[in-house]
């Protein structure tokens, strides 16, 4: 999939004003509408500019396509990087995945039905102001967010604090961004894409009627050692050849401390050893899992050379690839 540079397309400045942007388009479009234009690729060119225009004429969704065009060119391979929308703070009016296939692959991968469930997508609360529109007391808007927590802030429970980033217009038309920061408690056991509602932190209502709830969604950030599967947490464990051969008892990190874990005799490589219940806390816990990787020592000088030397002499009829048919 190729990244699409929809400042280009709109032939406008990646700083523009959103009323730039939409003179822009009103232009374009007379241009390249396929029913007046002569233009040979006109209705190519039309579908073209109605995707980037969706995109640009929006504080919300244009924050996130920059977020995502720092460092890409127009026509470069693209996939969107995990997590790519985390700390933004975004209003309920998204897209269905209805809207957004209409438009390009590249289109629908950022704002599509993923965008709509990643910021919120499914809560009643997100559509419950359609019916105070006219009064002048209106609720104000939800507002959501995907926010990162380390594991084992799910394992004991903690109170963070999280800066949000929320677009928005500023008095010359051009996107800003103001920072929202929070006080947030995270309860033990919460797990990835549940959401945690903060009341009245959304849009401000109008007249004497209440602000809109913020609602974040949580995702997990990558841990050097652990590794999330929904409730079940993986460990890779590193042992050396004669604790797997021969079994032994060796100190192993959880995201709730450390265990004495039992390696039975005779582990191969990848062998995968269950702590039931030690995954994520909840109702029903999820199980940690240790996948044994074993490690050689290095043959770094004459004596560890020798003992190899005589290893492979003892275990001469030892084949390690018998199993694919490889004879020694």
């Amino acid at each position: 999939m190729e990244f699409k540079d929809y400042y280009k397309i709109m032939g406008v400045a990646r700083d523009a004003s959103q009323d730039e942007i939409k003179r822009a388009y009103r232009k374009l479009a007379r241009k390249y509408h396929p029913d007046v234009s002569k233009e040979k690729d006109a209705e190519v060119r039309f579908k073209e500019l109605g995707e980037a225009y969706e995109v640009l004429k929006d504080p919300e969704k244009r924050t996130a396509y920059d977020q995502l065009g720092t460092n890409w060119k127009a026509n470069q391979e693209f996939r969107p990087p995990p997590d790519w929308n985390a700390g933004f703070e975004f209003s309920g009016q998204r897209f269905s995945g209805g809207d957004a296939s209409q438009y390009s692959d590249f289109f629908e991968s950022l704002f599509g039905q993923g965008f709509g469930a990643r910021f919120g997508g499914g809560h009643e609360a997100a559509g419950r102001h359609g019916a105070a529109e006219g009064s002048f007391h209106r609720p104000g808007q939800d507002h959501y967010a995907k926010v990162l927590i380390d594991l084992e802030d799910s394992y004991t429970g903690a109170t963070r604090t999280i800066t949000l980033q929320v677009p928005g217009v500023d008095a010359q038309g051009h996107v800003s961004m103001r920072e929202h920061k929070l006080n947030v408690k995270i309860p033990k056991g919460i797990r990835a894409r549940q959401h945690i509602r903060l009341a009245g932190q959304g849009a401000p209502g109008h007249g004497q009627a209440k602000a809109g709830d913020l609602y974040l969604e949580i995702e997990f950030r990558t841990h050097p050692h652990y590794r999330i599967d929904e409730i079940d947490v993986y460990l890779d464990l590193p042992v050396a050849p004669w604790e797997a051969a021969l079994g032994a008892t060796v100190k192993t990190p959880t995201p709730d401390g450390l265990v004495e874990l039992k390696i039975p005799a005779d582990s191969a490589a990848g062998r995968k050893l269950r702590l039931k219940g030690r995954g994520i806390p909840g109702k029903t816990p999820g199980d940690f899992f240790v996948v044994l990787q074993i490690v050689v020592p290095p043959a770094a000088n004459d004596t560890a050379r020798d003992f190899y030397h005589n290893m492979a002499a003892q275990f001469k009829s030892f084949n390690p690839r018998a199993r694919l048919g490889v004879k020694t």
